[in-house]
């Protein structure tokens, strides 16, 4: 399948109701688990965590309940992501942990190496061209620090996502389904990600396939 690009900004109180909605729970939970998983070496320690693509601000909101030293800026494009986004987080008493900010991915309003995580669930598809948001990273995660991303992975065929699309969304309105089916359709390949990524001066790369919808990034400066 050839990449089928959707709007880069989810920016009307429909689209952002409608993915708010959604049942993101478990996805959100796993994501959490698994960077913390790869980041053992920060235990109890304070650290600055960036999640670029932030939506509605749940995953930043999962990972401060879980690590009360983590302080985290979430950025979005999106203005009505973000108020909402500003609706969970008050929500959920983390105020004094989470800034949120409007800022486009891959031209970053933070000074070198000002983060201890980097992380991201679902930008990537969002963006027409990817490769300014993967050098944005690498600049603003600290030596030593972590950059943790996570994506939809694009079918090799219609019928692959019509089931994918059946299992995942089968519950889901019209709307979500079909929120669902553009972001497959402009998903990357593992074999794009990579070609992304490699060369671009990371001290080390994990690139795997996750799940049978997801590809996730490990890397380290």
């Amino acid at each position: 399948m050839e990449r089928v690009l959707e709007p880069e900004v989810m920016d009307s109180a429909e689209e952002t109701d409608a993915y708010d909605a959604m049942d993101h729970a478990a996805v959100n939970s796993v994501f959490v688990r698994d960077l913390l998983a790869a980041t053992p070496h920060l235990g109890g320690r304070a650290f600055r965590a960036l999640d670029l693509g932030t939506g509605t601000a749940r995953i930043p909101i999962l990972l401060c309940q879980a690590a009360a030293a983590c302080r985290a800026v979430a950025v979005d494009l999106a203005a009505t992501m973000l108020r909402v986004g500003l609706r969970n987080v008050r929500s959920a008493g983390l105020e004094e942990q989470i800034d949120l900010l409007m800022a486009p991915a891959g031209t970053l309003p933070f000074r070198d190496g000002a983060f201890t995580v980097v992380m991201s669930n679902s930008l990537i598809h969002h963006l027409p061209s990817p490769a300014p948001a993967f050098r944005e990273m690498l600049r603003v995660v600290a030596p030593g620090g972590v950059v943790f991303v996570r994506d939809l992975v694009r079918p090799e065929s219609e019928a692959i996502l019509e089931g994918l699309v059946e299992r995942y969304a089968a519950g889901e309105t019209d709307t979500q389904r079909a929120l669902f089916d553009a972001s497959l359709r402009a998903a990357l390949t593992i074999g794009e990600v990579r070609g992304l990524v490699n060369g671009l001066g990371f001290a080390s790369v994990d690139l795997t396939l996750t799940s049978d919808r997801h590809w996730t990034l490990l890397a380290t400066r």
